[in-house]
């Protein structure tokens, strides 16, 4: 049987983000993981629109090219990394118009968060985040990746250089995602499409 797939979402889609070489780093950690097949998934290359399709997301009944190519994209995704930033205590609207232009692609796959920011470490943004893939019928993990005060790991590089701490966060998130991948599938399997 083949690996599932791990689908790493950079939610920031502004110039200059951070959140494209934190991303990049857990894309590279979670392939020596080998527990899935890794895919990163960049929002801003996506290129979204505001929401604009004329039917609601639970029909499927996509209009637009941009929003077929997005369920293809997250239909092939079995789990889920968030990377996304904390704007003003919340999550970012890139992130919030990407979950809500579907919902059975979503259903009944895990979901992990890798957030970053300053002093919070994006935890509320996180926090925030919840509730909406809850209602997606997406299963968060307990474990998470927070990274405080994001700059100090970014080398002249612009790479992220994460520490320890930050490293095994990802390796135990990464392990409950297999599991809760594992534990889902059939869910999945039974799921209308």
């Amino acid at each position: 049987m083949s690996k599932p797939t791990l689908q790493v979402i950079v939610a920031s889609t502004r110039p200059g983000r951070v959140g494209l070489p934190v991303a990049q780093w857990f894309e590279r950690f979670a392939e020596r993981q080998d527990a899935f097949e890794v895919e990163l998934v960049d929002l801003a290359t996506v290129a979204l629109p505001l929401f604009d399709e004329p039917n609601h997301p639970i029909a499927r009944q996509y209009t637009s090219a941009h929003a077929i190519a997005w369920s293809e994209t997250i239909d092939r995704g079995d789990a889920f990394v968030i990377v996304h930033p904390e704007y003003n205590h919340s999550y970012n609207a890139a992130i919030k118009n990407a979950l809500d232009y579907l919902h059975a692609e979503w259903n009944y796959k895990p979901v992990g968060f890798v957030s970053y920011g300053g002093v919070s470490a994006g935890v509320r943004a996180m926090t925030a985040l919840k509730p909406v893939v809850a209602a997606l019928r997406m299963t968060p993990s307990v474990e998470a990746v927070n990274i405080p005060f994001v700059g100090q790991f970014i080398d002249d590089d612009g790479r992220f250089v994460p520490n320890e701490q930050l490293e095994m966060g990802a390796a135990g998130m990464l392990a409950e995602l297999a599991r809760l991948e594992a534990a889902l599938r059939p869910l999945r399997a039974g799921a209308p499409a």
